[in-house]
């Protein structure tokens, strides 16, 4: 497992599937801001890449959020589109209603610059999120991301487009935080 100061990341387990379905990817609204393509439901035993893991998928990382506290399930974070030959990744991550607002998101974000930058031996992180997404954008640039532009118009999200923000890291100005991370 991968550990921040808050959080830790680690495999998906058979048992995350049922409250990340109920909890995450059910929520119509959250869905459709979070995806990039429209809502759509999940049947219960799918094999949908957002829950069951392929481990032969190599550009796709995808972790099971868990409070360091108690070992709660709260969450996903994912280092998708790797690119090993530009030394390239994104990253993101999605967070149930009930861990929102208390500073996971800023630890899970510096876990995956851990995981990318050292585990991985990437040059560069991206984010990509919605204008509107506060949360997102906040701890992107607490772990050192820079706004690069904005892709106006872009994301068609229940019944209107939005903005989307484009962020970047460089390994070279990454500042790891001082909690374990591995």
């Amino acid at each position: 497992m991968l550990k921040g100061d808050k959080v830790g990341l680690r495999a998906r387990h058979e048992d995350d599937i049922p409250v990340l379905l109920t909890e995450l990817y059910d929520d119509v609204v959250n869905s459709s801001r979070a995806e990039s393509g429209p809502w759509r439901p999940i049947s219960p035993g799918s094999k949908d890449p957002r829950l069951v893991v392929d481990d032969k998928e190599q550009g796709h990382v995808p972790f099971s959020v868990v409070e360091l506290d108690g070992g709660s399930l709260i969450g996903t974070a994912t280092l998708w589109g790797i690119d090993n030959h530009n030394r390239s990744a994104h990253i993101g991550l999605g967070l149930l209603p009930s861990a929102r607002g208390k500073g996971y998101g800023t630890d899970v974000v510096a876990v995956l610059c851990h995981y990318g930058f050292v585990v991985r031996g990437l040059r560069r992180l991206q984010i990509e999120t919605l204008s509107d997404n506060a949360a997102m954008l906040r701890s992107a640039e607490r772990n050192g991301f820079v706004r690069e532009g904005v892709l106006r118009s872009s994301a068609w999200v229940m019944g209107e487009f939005l903005d989307e923000v484009l962020l970047g890291l460089l390994v070279q100005d990454w500042k790891p935080g001082p909690g374990p991370r591995g």
